[in-house]
């Protein structure tokens, strides 16, 4: 492999754009639409992107944008890009031991990354893998020990801030997954198709398949140890989703977790009040990238308001159609002070591995530095509403 060129793909990446087609030839059908899909008819996760789309750059001319500034500091922890790796559930299955080469990846670039409850690799392996703190991110199951047990091991891993997302007291309903089989029963021919969209992507099935080895359940395989397929494993997470889960269950957390907490999946003013009043440290403005509740307000639409009522009590972070810099200054001038990747890092490292992520993270930087320059703002800090054409204070 030259430079960034894809041997045999004939497609040299340059966008997140390039990463997702290199992963959809890369990945079995089944995994790629795992990743790339959302629920029902994925309205809100093609809004996500819209959302972005309309906003507009004001773009200023004659200013001295010699020297830019892209560092900042989210949750007490200094970032050299207002950026965090989100977590992504089962990412191991796109790559080989991928939640640890996006862990190194991201350590190289001095941004977070957040290892997903439902991983492959375990928070062992990756801070092995890694000297650098990485986040955890938690459900509250209704197994409350085992949910304790996951905080302990992830103190002791050393990571600073805890991403409790909160978005999911149920499952959203995610067609593609159904349609491919994903996670529940099959006929025999429905098998036989899912292990010929395997066997049909050798390099896949040699690289993960076979080299990724152990493709357990990471965090969770003490609790499952009868799991021995996706279904069992899947069966066995969607039973913890807790619908009882309230506000008051916050402080249940708190005691048993001594970082920054951050609440990933506020998309009403309300509720970013009521996390403010609970003793969140910051909240994700998100809607699980439109793997939930189809038809909900994108990301970037609901965000102005969420800042407007509690940025001033805390850090709020945007996750949700993010794929290039110039999205994530749009972001920035909305109000957040950093913004989550998700599935753009899930298409880099399925495509490339870490030098996949590495390399999408630099380009980020670079068009974040082209989009600074040309609307004449030298420091991501600096950046408000008035860096966007109709959305001045």
């Amino acid at each position: 492999m030259t430079g960034h060129e894809t041997r045999g793909l004939g497609l040299a990446p340059a966008t997140a754009g390039d990463y997702r087609e290199l992963a959809r030839r890369r990945l079995p059908r089944q995994l790629f639409d795992f990743l790339d899909g959302a629920a029902y008819d994925e309205l809100t996760a093609g809004e996500n992107r819209r959302a972005f789309d309309r906003l507009r750059l004001r773009q200023r001319v004659m200013c001295d944008v010699s020297q830019l500034k892209f560092s900042t500091r989210v949750l007490g922890q200094d970032l050299a890009l207002p950026l965090v790796l989100a977590p992504l559930g089962l990412a191991g299955i796109l790559a080989r031991r991928a939640e640890v080469q996006a862990a190194r990846a991201a350590a190289a670039a001095g941004v977070p990354f957040c290892e997903s409850t439902v991983s492959v690799c375990s928070l062992e392996e990756v801070r092995a893998a890694t000297a650098a703190p990485f986040w955890y991110q938690l459900y509250i199951m209704r197994d409350r020990g085992f949910a304790r047990d996951l905080m302990a091991r992830a103190q002791a891993a050393g990571c600073p801030v805890l991403v409790l997302t909160v978005d999911l007291p149920v499952m959203g309903a995610r067609y593609r997954d159904i349609r491919n089989g994903m996670g529940g029963a099959a006929s025999a021919a429905g098998k036989l198709r899912k292990t010929w969209d395997l066997l049909s992507h050798p390099h896949w099935l040699l690289d993960v398949g076979i080299r990724g080895r152990p493709l357990g359940f990471g965090n969770l395989t003490a609790a499952v140890p009868f799991a021995r397929s996706l279904p069992q494993f899947k069966a066995w997470v969607d039973g913890q989703f807790d619908p009882r889960v309230t506000w008051d269950d916050l402080a249940w957390v708190r005691q048993h977790w001594p970082g920054r907490i951050l609440l990933k999946g506020i998309l009403d003013a309300d509720d970013a009040r009521l996390a403010a009043a609970a003793g969140a440290d910051g909240i994700v403005v998100s809607n699980h990238g439109g793997r939930q509740l189809d038809s909900v307000a994108a990301s970037a639409d609901a965000l102005p308001r969420i800042v407007d009522a509690v940025g001033d009590r805390l850090e709020v972070l945007l996750d949700g159609g993010v794929r290039n810099g110039l999205d994530v200054v749009k972001a920035l001038a909305l109000g957040a002070r950093a913004c989550m990747l998700g599935r753009a890092w899930g298409y880099a490292v399925a495509a490339r591995g870490e030098a996949g992520v590495a390399h999408m993270l630099s380009t980020m930087r670079a068009e974040m530095a082209v989009a600074l320059a040309l609307t004449g703002v030298t420091d991501v800090a600096a950046l408000d509403r008035a860096a966007l054409l109709d959305a001045s204070p």
